[in-house]
């Protein structure tokens, strides 16, 4: 009977431990991707932009219009959607060179956005891309796509989707549930191949993606 509080401390300290290692690792998480800044005097080979958040797309059409690049790659598109349907529901109709963009209609989350895009830049030949995606969404993004293209030179543009009117209390918590859940799934990013090494991958491999990339769609 005298075990029992021992392991009742034991287990309550390790809790704590946890909690505390997760909130730092939550604190450093947000700063570090408001942080990044994307460099505009660099100009590459293609930009990439992941559909999910707001101003994402209108953002990418705006570098390209601005010619940062040659090609704009927008990767998870709906496959009933077109190029022309898709500039005029983000209101940039106005750029009319639409054979400068190119719809991949095949990832469904982040770790396919990488793996469509990393087949669209070598069916191109381009050897740099500047990566348009949220801001909270950038880490997890910059990991996969650095997997899936070792050899390409990525550039992080941060989207921050800034509303004209005051958010109410509602919406701050929902900013803040959605970080907390793509800080989640940042974890899961980074542990994914640790795993999968040690565990058998078709059986472990499939189960975390799905994990990591719940609710991408949303994002």
């Amino acid at each position: 009977m005298r075990r029992w509080p021992r392991a009742v401390k034991f287990l309550a300290s390790g809790a704590a431990a946890a909690a505390l290692l997760w909130l730092g690792g939550f604190v450093w998480f947000v700063h570090s991707s408001l942080s990044i800044a994307g460099d505009r005097t660099i100009s590459t080979d293609a930009i990439v932009v992941l559909t999910g958040g707001r101003l994402r797309v209108e953002t990418a059409i705006d570098l390209l219009g601005d010619g940062r690049a040659q090609k704009l790659f927008i990767s998870g598109v709906n496959p009933h959607v077109d190029r022309v349907e898709l500039l005029r529901v983000v209101g940039r109709m106005e750029h009319g060179d639409t054979s400068r963009i190119e719809l991949g209609h095949e990832a469904e989350n982040t770790v396919g956005n990488a793996r469509e895009t990393a087949e669209w830049m070598q069916q191109e030949g381009y050897r740099s891309l500047r990566l348009v995606t949220s801001w909270y969404h950038m880490r997890r993004s910059l990991i996969e796509f650095a997997r899936a293209m070792p050899d390409t030179l990525i550039v992080a543009e941060p989207v921050f989707a800034v509303r004209a009117e005051p958010e109410p209390w509602s919406g701050w918590i929902d900013v803040a549930l959605l970080t907390i859940g793509e800080y989640n799934k940042f974890l899961v990013a980074l542990v994914r191949p640790g795993i999968t090494a040690v565990w058998p991958q078709a059986a472990v491999s499939s189960r975390l993606a799905r994990i990591a990339s719940t609710g991408d769609r949303r994002q």
